[in-house]
């Protein structure tokens, strides 16, 4: 079920990602920065192909979904500019809430960790999808079908910003000026996938910035003689890092938590808490590492 303007995106993108990598590929070899390995790019694009296949097969149920709301709206955008100039908005805040759900309940972490579990940063690890995201990413784009925007016109614009989602994933591009202040950069996004205490669980946008700017989850990237160099990763790294292991190794971490006699609380917790949180103070969330982390350096500048 796809639109002609999404196959012409296809037609687009897909010599445009091939172009873009590489180059960063050759430029990276040139460099001798080893900003890619055989392993991790191949795994990668296998993440991209079971992510795109499951999307595929489950678009016929999100796009009906899509199409009873939007058989009930209550608005009819008439202006073709601010039809689509209001899709735009409205599916990055909407992504936004996605993004940070997935970061900070860990039932939702458990499926968006694979995203994270790259410790290179390039343009490969955009493709490094969430695997299982597409069986229920569509639940929030639910309100734009419901305020009358078309179902393919949705599925087309998430499609659409994709593009600039996987084109923020480099280190080569460093501060786009007045732009840091609208958009997600290159420079945002390395903080994403940084896991040093500062940058845990910051800029979560898509295709705008100023979603985090404006609900407290922005954080820019510091100078070197600030702070400490960009770690990539996860603040665990996975023991065996294997493509069946990749995908399901916080799930086999949850069951073990959940198999811990504690009340039914700590239970809940573990599945729907912040990832990181313990009955016993074993392991922290993020903003338990931020804060222990800030202790820290005030204790040894003061």
């Amino acid at each position: 079920m796809e639109s002609v303007r999404e196959q012409l995106l296809l037609l687009i993108s897909t010599p445009l990602y091939v172009g873009v990598i590489l180059f960063e590929m050759a430029i990276s070899h040139y460099h001798d920065r080893n900003t890619y390995t055989f392993k991790d790019t191949i795994t990668n694009l296998y993440f991209m192909l079971l992510n795109g296949g499951i999307d595929l097969l489950f678009r016929v149920v999100y796009v009906v979904c899509f199409q009873l709301f939007y058989a009930q709206r209550v608005l009819e955008i008439q202006s073709q500019f601010w039809y689509w100039f209001w899709l735009i908005i409205g599916m990055d805040f909407l992504y936004y809430w996605l993004h940070r759900v997935d970061h900070f309940c860990r039932f939702f972490w458990a499926i968006h960790i694979t995203h994270h579990s790259s410790e290179k940063f390039n343009l490969s690890v955009g493709f490094r999808s969430s695997v299982l995201q597409p069986l229920y990413r569509f639940v929030y784009f639910i309100p734009l079908a419901m305020v009358g925007f078309k179902p393919l016109d949705i599925v087309f614009i998430f499609s659409a910003t994709q593009i600039w989602g996987i084109l923020v994933h480099t280190e080569y591009i460093k501060q786009l000026g007045w732009l840091e202040y609208i958009l997600v950069t290159p420079s945002h996004h390395r903080v994403h996938h940084a896991y040093n205490p500062l940058y845990l669980d910051r800029n979560m946008g898509m295709f705008l910035i100023i979603w985090d700017r404006l609900f407290g989850t922005f954080q820019k990237e510091m100078p070197p003689e600030e702070y400490p160099a960009i770690q990539y990763g996860l603040s665990k790294q996975v023991e065996k890092p294997n493509p069946l292991n990749i995908v399901f190794h916080e799930w086999q971490n949850i069951l073990q938590d959940l198999r811990q006699n504690v009340p039914l609380k700590a239970k809940l917790l573990y599945l729907f808490g912040p990832p990181g949180w313990s009955h016993d103070g074993s392991r922290k969330t993020s903003n338990q590492m931020r804060d222990q982390e800030t202790l820290d350096r005030n204790r040894t500048t003061s």
